[in-house]
C-alpha cells in the first residue's frame, strides 16, 4: 500500500470524529427553555392535584397524576437529549 493511499484511509477513518455534528447553534438555549417549561407544568399539575384533592375530587385527582407522570416523563426525555446535545457540541470541538 502506497503512503498516500494509506494517509487517506487513516485520515477517513479515524479523522471523522474530528469532524462530528455538533448541535445548531441555539439548541442547546432551546431545549434549557424546554425544559424549564416542563419544570412549570409539572409544578402547575402538582397544584392542580392539590386543588382537587382539598374539594374531594378523585376523579380530577387520578387525571391530574396521570398527566404530571406524562409530564415528568417529557421531562427525562428533554433532559436527556440536552444531555446528548452538550455532549456533541463538547466533543466537536
Amino acid at each position: 500500500m502506497k503512503l498516500a493511499t494509506l494517509t487517506l484511509a487513516t485520515l477517513l477513518a479515524f479523522g471523522g470524529g474530528a469532524y462530528a455534528q455538533a448541535p445548531a447553534p441555539g439548541t442547546i438555549k432551546s431545549d434549557t427553555a424546554t425544559i424549564r417549561a416542563d419544570r412549570k407544568d409539572i409544578r402547575e399539575d402538582r397544584r392542580e392535584t392539590r386543588k382537587d384533592a382539598r374539594a374531594g375530587d378523585k376523579d380530577a385527582v387520578k387525571a391530574d397524576v396521570a398527566e404530571r407522570k406524562a409530564d415528568r416523563e417529557k421531562l427525562r426525555e428533554d433532559k436527556a437529549k440536552r444531555r446528548a446535545d452538550v455532549k456533541a457540541k463538547r466533543d466537536a470541538k
